[in-house]
């Protein structure tokens, strides 16, 4: 079986999105299933409004059709409700072809995290987006029943995994910092809401991994929290088994990979329990998802 996947997210950005469809083509190879990406590689591009750094493409009806066409799928699967996301929907409708769809990001709070644009209105076009798939897969249970209540139909579980020969507590380095070790790992951007963790009075040491459009503001206000920069494979996975706690304050995410790979490194709590401790754990539960 052939399988095309239409996707806006993908290399050399650094994502849970192009993570996770990265290593789908890799596991279902060993099923006997073969993957090909049709990608914004070789369309023109512009910048996101707001989001330097980071740019979508603009694909033509006419190449998208070639591509299609040439790649002879035996199933189409639109990843992404972008730009080549839309094209590849389009192409399919005016055809009769069976497509598959997947809810990855929580647009709409992600678009009126950066602009004075309701929420509503940004259901309302990912639920028609959606809605002409045969399929829409999303990666948890509460996922599915939150979004079968704003209207959303034909769901279907699509759960994750992590690699545990890479990622497991034996990975673990010295980082030579204060304990209890509170890291957060993704982008550093305002849709991942960095400050309602930053901004607690906790013990020990903050550590943020990765980079982003909010970097050096984040490092201006909180001078006191050690930035990594992006981390990847080996290096992530050391520098997250090193950690005590790990932080997932995002509000945009459906869910974010880092979390199990945090949990597969074995990241929990350690240190000595104290009055003092219990209560700033508490304050990161009521703001941050945590795994401890």
């Amino acid at each position: 079986m052939h399988v095309l996947v239409a996707t806006d997210a993908w290399h050399p950005q650094v994502n849970g999105v192009v993570r996770t469809l990265t290593s789908l083509s890799e596991s279902v190879r060993r099923l006997g299933v073969s993957t090909e990406f049709l990608t914004p590689e070789g369309f023109p591009s512009l910048a996101v409004p707001t989001y330097p750094g980071l740019r979508f493409a603009i694909p033509n009806p006419r190449e998208i059709a070639r591509r299609i066409e040439r790649a002879a799928p035996d199933a189409i699967h639109i990843a992404t409700e972008g730009p080549i996301g839309h094209m590849v929907r389009r192409y399919c409708l005016k055809r009769r072809l069976p497509f598959a769809t997947s809810y990855t990001t929580r647009f709409p709070e992600y678009i009126s995290a950066r602009l004075p644009i309701p929420e509503a209105c940004s259901y309302a076009v990912l639920r028609h987006f959606h809605a002409a798939a045969t399929v829409t897969m999303v990666s948890t249970s509460s996922l599915m029943t939150e979004l079968a209540a704003k209207g959303f139909e034909h769901l279907a579980l699509w759960t994750r995994g992590v690699d545990t020969d890479l990622f497991t507590p034996e990975r673990a380095i010295d980082l030579d910092l204060p304990r209890p070790r509170f890291v957060s790992a993704g982008r550093i951007a305002i849709e991942k809401n960095l400050e309602a963790f930053l901004g607690l009075d906790l013990p020990g040491s903050k550590i943020v991994i990765g980079h982003g459009p909010q970097e050096a503001e984040l490092r201006r206000r909180f001078p006191d929290v050690k930035f990594l920069g992006q981390l990847e494979g080996e290096a992530l996975a050391a520098h997250l088994a090193a950690a005590d706690v790990f932080v997932f304050p995002s509000k945009t995410d459906t869910f974010g990979i880092v979390q199990l790979e945090a949990l597969a490194c074995g990241c929990r709590s350690r240190p000595t329990r104290s009055p003092a401790r219990e209560t700033s754990l508490a304050t990161i539960r009521s703001v941050c998802w945590t795994t401890i």
